[in-house]
């Protein structure tokens, strides 16, 4: 059963449901919605970008709404759907925003297990959730976003444990990487060079290097990497041909993105799309 909420004056949604509600992903597509799914007691197939997944139990799943999402089977799961004028606004702290490390950190797809003292404290919260769906008034559009706050920080705190990820108060280093993955979002189809970002964050790009050094990753590994993942989504899941492709993330010779796809699959776009004809 779906519990939904709507909100007509924002245009906010809320879902929750079960496996039944994930059969719609019987075929790749994107959600178009922030998603958390909770694996139960049992695992969880799914492929995600094109990639086979396994979502074991006691775990919690979360996708962005730009993510192709495929389900292949499992039971007895809870799936938390939103969209971004529900929860994500701007003047929620950013760590625990749609700007947060669940959604746009520094890990690509992040899971956060649930020990059997956390699996109590999800179970209540959840109970709560259902209770609040259920009671209509007028404060209950800001109930719901203050236990979606309440479960995204419980879930933030327990994949930066997992990750190893500590901040001091005068630490910025994990909040400047978020920012910038997240500039990355909106504008990789458009702006390639990292003196772009550099210039939004009020940073040189010498400074973001050297900020990224220490987290392992670099400004344009990053760009480069959500480039490729753009490449492989439309190979994946379009028609479009290379070329196409090319001009869509903003190349005007398309042999340029080829050189990029290829350095990080090692396979040219045309060789990556056979392989999928082959393997499908």
């Amino acid at each position: 059963m779906i519990h939904t909420f709507k909100e007509f004056s924002t245009n906010a949604i809320f879902n929750i449901g079960n496996e039944n509600d994930l059969l719609s992903f019987n075929k790749a597509k994107q959600s178009e919605f922030y998603t958390f799914i909770w694996a139960k007691s049992e695992a969880v197939d799914l492929v995600i970008d094109s990639v086979p997944f396994t979502v074991q139990p006691h775990s919690i799943l979360a996708l962005t709404p730009i993510q192709y999402l495929q389900y292949i089977k499992g039971t007895n799961v809870t799936v938390y759907q939103f969209n971004q004028e529900f929860y994500c606004i701007k003047d929620h702290d950013q760590e625990v925003s749609c700007v947060g490390i669940l959604f746009f950190g520094n890990i690509n797809i992040p899971i956060i297990h649930l020990d059997e003292k956390e699996q109590t404290k999800f179970e209540t919260l959840h109970e709560v959730f259902i209770d609040e769906l259920e009671t209509e008034d007028n404060i209950q559009a800001e109930m719901l976003r203050m236990l979606m706050a309440r479960f995204i920080i419980k879930s933030t705190r327990l994949l930066k444990a997992k990750e190893g990820i500590i901040e001091t108060p005068k630490s910025s280093k994990v909040d400047l990487l978020r920012e910038f993955n997240f500039l990355v979002e909106q504008h990789f189809k458009t702006e390639h060079s990292v003196g772009f970002y550099a210039e939004k964050l009020f940073r040189s790009p010498k400074t973001l290097s050297n900020n990224f050094a220490k987290l392992n990753r670099s400004p344009l590994q990053i760009i480069h990497e959500r480039i490729v993942l753009e490449t492989q989504r439309q190979l994946s899941y379009t028609d479009k041909t290379a070329k196409e492709i090319a001009y869509d993330i903003g190349f005007e010779d398309a042999s340029h993105l080829s050189r990029l796809f290829k350095k990080h699959t090692t396979l040219s776009p045309s060789d990556y799309k056979k392989r999928l004809n082959t393997l499908s």
